[in-house]
């Protein structure tokens, strides 16, 4: 089940869960998406910014 994260902070804190399995980064044209696997839930954080 996804959920959708606003926040870099509250992210990082959901990296360092014990139930945190794996990160997936998909880079669009224009946003990249960070995407957690916990036990439960699937957190996206989406970027919409690009530092090149």
């Amino acid at each position: 089940m996804p959920k959708q994260i606003t926040e870099i902070r509250q992210f990082l804190q959901i990296a360092r869960r014990k139930d945190a399995r794996s990160v997936k980064i998909k880079k669009n044209g224009t946003e990249t998406k960070f995407k957690i696997r916990c036990s439960t839930y699937l957190y996206t954080l989406v970027t919409w910014f690009c530092l090149r």
